[in-house]
């Protein structure tokens, strides 16, 4: 038996889908437009970048990215292949692989957070009060918190 999802909530998640699907558009126009790499490639390196010792286990970071483990290691060789991200075998074992950001991926980053955060500065802080926006925080992270148990 499906109960019926009250409109104002439905209303809401429709907005994030919406919301999400057009700031992250913008965002990889934008980036494509100053001849960038595409976001995903900026997620991972500031993924890795906040790491401890800008290193983190390759299964972790699929984990942070909801990224399947497979789709990260295609990506995770483009980015090496562009001397952005290298890979290292983890200690003590024999499967497991490290991301560690590079000095070049480092550099990839600082070029391209003016981009992103302006497209994020026109979107959202241009345009939703710190109140609304701590507001759609918190509800948000119930959210994740619920989809998690």
């Amino acid at each position: 038996m499906s109960r019926r999802v009250p409109e104002p909530h439905l209303s809401a998640w429709q907005a994030v889908l919406t919301a999400h699907a057009s700031v992250v558009a913008r965002v990889e126009e934008a980036l494509e437009e100053a001849d960038l790499p595409p976001l995903s490639w900026y997620d991972v390196l500031w993924a890795v970048r906040r790491a401890p010792g800008r290193r983190v286990r390759m299964a972790e970071l699929a984990d942070r990215l909801t990224l399947s483990r497979g789709g990260l290691t295609k990506l995770a060789g483009r980015l090496e292949a562009a001397g952005l991200l290298r890979r290292e075998p983890a200690e003590n074992d024999g499967r497991g692989l490290y991301a560690v950001l590079t000095d070049a991926g480092e550099d990839m980053l600082r070029r391209m957070w003016p981009v992103y955060s302006r497209v994020l500065r026109e979107t959202f802080v241009d345009t939703i009060s710190a109140d609304e926006a701590a507001v759609i925080a918190t509800g948000l992270h119930r959210a994740v918190a619920a989809s998690a148990t």
